[in-house]
């Protein structure tokens, strides 16, 4: 049993050297640094909620060396910034796990100025589909970590026991626990970021609330309509009630959300209603949401 768990040991730490070859610290807040990832040569990732200024950030890069950092974009539904780092330093980030689930061994890596690499050993609690956040942003997978988030471990990297990406580690998520953001949701946000320098959401101007129609149809009750929004441009009404956008059934907000995203800011769809008994259909042009920080 000794000599398994020295192996373990050995492994754990081999897997967090490498690791650290791609995660730097990130100062922009008071006190407390951060950490980010290199996740593409001279571009890093990390959580949005460390960024705390937009000017005079810097990061301790893996060499040791600190570098000045200039904020490409950030999404706060998603918790990501993108910063980047000229002439920098660092492996990007290691290739992605292949599996995931729920008991697996994890480790959240990150970095300090003072203390250089450390690490947090935990497992993944919890794992399941799509998810949208508090936000507004989506996760393309959640996960959940059972491990201690300390000041550094936000924007660290989220690795399995053989070193493998499985995103980066965020404690603005959920109040349960610490998460994941997975990789496939950074590449996803990161695209745009670098091409649009921000992540459009598209917004109708409605405020909506299940309800259920006496022939058993579920839908969205208008119970209010934004001035100059874009669903009163369309001339959707307070008392209207919403069941399908493109043609799919729309009878919660995540529904509507999700058509949303697939039409894309500037698009058009086509909003199924009930107003006084009878069907109507209106073309309605998507907005953008005004960001809130």
């Amino acid at each position: 049993m000794t000599s398994e768990l020295a192996a373990l040991s050995n492994d754990l730490a081999a897997a967090v050297e490498r690791a650290g070859r791609s995660v730097v610290a990130v100062h922009a807040r008071p006190r407390f640094s951060s950490s980010g990832v290199v996740w593409r040569p001279g571009v890093i990732v990390t959580a949005q909620h460390t960024i705390r200024r937009e000017e005079e950030i810097t990061v301790t890069l893996p060499d040791g060396a600190n570098r000045p950092a200039t904020v490409a974009g950030s999404d706060p539904g998603t918790d990501l910034a993108v910063l980047r780092v000229p002439e920098s330093s660092g492996d990007p980030a290691p290739p992605l796990a292949e599996e995931i689930k729920p008991g697996y061994l994890t480790l959240a890596v990150g970095r300090s100025e003072d203390s250089g690499v450390n690490a947090t050993l935990g497992i993944i609690s919890a794992v399941s589909g799509p998810w949208r956040t508090w936000r507004g942003g989506r996760l393309d997978r959640y996960i959940r970590l059972d491990l201690t988030m300390y000041p550094a471990s936000s924007g660290g990297l989220v690795i399995d026991t053989s070193g493998a990406t499985i995103g980066i580690a965020t404690s603005a998520l959920s109040r349960l626990a610490g998460l994941a953001i997975p990789a496939s949701t950074i590449n996803r946000v990161l695209e745009e970021i670098l091409t649009r320098g921000r992540v459009s959401r598209g917004y109708l101007g409605v405020g909506l609330q299940p309800v259920t129609l006496p022939d058993h149809q579920r839908g969205l009750i208008v119970l209010s309509v934004e001035a100059g929004g874009p669903a009163a441009a369309a001339g959707v009404l307070v008392g209207d009630i919403l069941v399908a956008l493109d043609g799919k059934a729309a009878v919660d907000t995540d529904d509507v959300q999700t058509a949303l995203e697939s039409a894309g800011v500037g698009e058009t769809v086509k909003a199924d209603l009930v107003r006084g008994g009878l069907r109507k259909q209106l073309p309605i042009t998507v907005g953008e949401r005004p960001r809130r920080d």
